[in-house]
C-alpha cells in the first residue's frame, strides 16, 4: 500500500513539475515574443507584465504541490528544488506588484521596462531549476 502511494505521488510531483515547466515557458517565450509582434512597445509590455502577474501564482501554486508530492514519494532533492522554484515564482508577484501613487518620490520615474527585465530574468532563472527539479523527481532523488 505504501509503495503504491510512494509510486503514485512520484509521479504526481513530475506530472505538476512539467506542466508548470509548460506554463513558465508560455509565460517567458510564447507571450513576449507574440505580444511584442502584434502590438506596439507600450502596449506590449503591459500585456507581457499582465501575463507574467496573472501566470506566476499558479505556477508557484502547481510547484508547491509537486513538493508535496514529491516529499511523499520520498525525493527530498525535488522537493527542495521545487519549493524553492515556487518561492521564485512568487516572488514575482512583488517584483510587478503595482505601486499605489505618493510611493514614488517626486521627480522620479517608475522604471517598469527594469521590473519587466527582472521578472522574466527570475522566472527564467527558476525555470532552469523546475528542470532540475523535475529531473531530480523521474530519478527519485
Amino acid at each position: 500500500m505504501l509503495d503504491t502511494l510512494r509510486t503514485f505521488s512520484g509521479s504526481m510531483s513530475v506530472m505538476l513539475i512539467g506542466i508548470a515547466i509548460g506554463g513558465a515557458w508560455v509565460c517567458t517565450m510564447v507571450g513576449p515574443n507574440v505580444f511584442y509582434d502584434k502590438l506596439d512597445g507600450s502596449r506590449a509590455n503591459t500585456q507581457v507584465r499582465a501575463l507574467l502577474m496573472s501566470g506566476s501564482t499558479p505556477i508557484a501554486g502547481l510547484l508547491l504541490a509537486a513538493a508535496a508530492c514529491a516529499l511523499l514519494s520520498g525525493a527530498i532533492g525535488a522537493a527542495v528544488l521545487s519549493l524553492l522554484s515556487a518561492i521564485g515564482f512568487f516572488i514575482n508577484r512583488w517584483t510587478l506588484a503595482p505601486h499605489k501613487r505618493g510611493e514614488t518620490p517626486p521627480g522620479a520615474r517608475r522604471r517598469r521596462k527594469s521590473q519587466r527585465l527582472v521578472a522574466i530574468g527570475f522566472s527564467l532563472m527558476f525555470l532552469l531549476s523546475s528542470i532540475i527539479a523535475g529531473a531530480l523527481a523521474m530519478l527519485g532523488i
